[in-house]
């Protein structure tokens, strides 16, 4: 079950794999679906091209049996690193994979120095706020209402990106 940086090469299958946890038929067998509430592909190869050639950036992929069954992306942000497109399989939700991700974004974090891990989720998402507040994560008290663009996908209703954050533990040298 290893944890590591996706190439390039990578790219379709990434794509597929955040569309599939996100929107369409695939996402309906899993709790992370969002297809109800945006239409259209969450993200594509030319934004995750885009996304991979931001400076000191991070795609994490997690891979069983050579698989690819989930992923994060982390972009350093002065003190913080702010994650997103964390996704998991529908099939292979609610197996702590998730979890496994955001250690992986703890330890990535702690290697750059950064204190905080940031995230924004869609305020209609209760279930979803609820399990980054499991996880540790606060929301800050600040929004932002979802992009206009339609590059996320086109909104069915009108959207709020809640923020929430999360202090890294330092590892003390000893």
């Amino acid at each position: 079950m290893l944890i590591s940086p996706a190439t390039l090469a990578d790219i379709p299958a990434l794509a597929d794999l955040i569309n599939r946890a996100y929107r369409g038929e695939a996402a309906q067998a899993g709790w992370t679906t969002e297809g109800h509430l945006l239409d259209g592909p969450r993200a594509d190869a030319a934004l995750l091209r885009e996304m991979v050639a931001v400076p000191h950036t991070q795609f994490l992929k997690k891979e069983i049996d050579g698989a690819l069954v989930g992923c994060v992306y982390l972009e350093p942000q002065g003190n913080a690193v702010y994650l997103s497109l964390l996704a998991v399989a529908p099939e292979r939700q609610s197996q702590g994979l998730g979890q496994q991700l955001l250690l992986a974004a703890e330890a990535f974090a702690q290697r750059l120095k950064r204190h905080q891990l940031k995230i924004s989720v869609l305020a209609a998402r209760p279930e979803l706020l609820a399990w980054y507040e499991r996880q540790g994560y606060q929301r800050t008290g600040t929004s932002e209402p979802f992009p206009a663009s339609t590059r996320f996908g086109r909104p069915r209703q009108p959207l709020t990106l809640v923020m929430l954050a999360k202090e890294v533990k330092m590892q003390s040298k000893l």
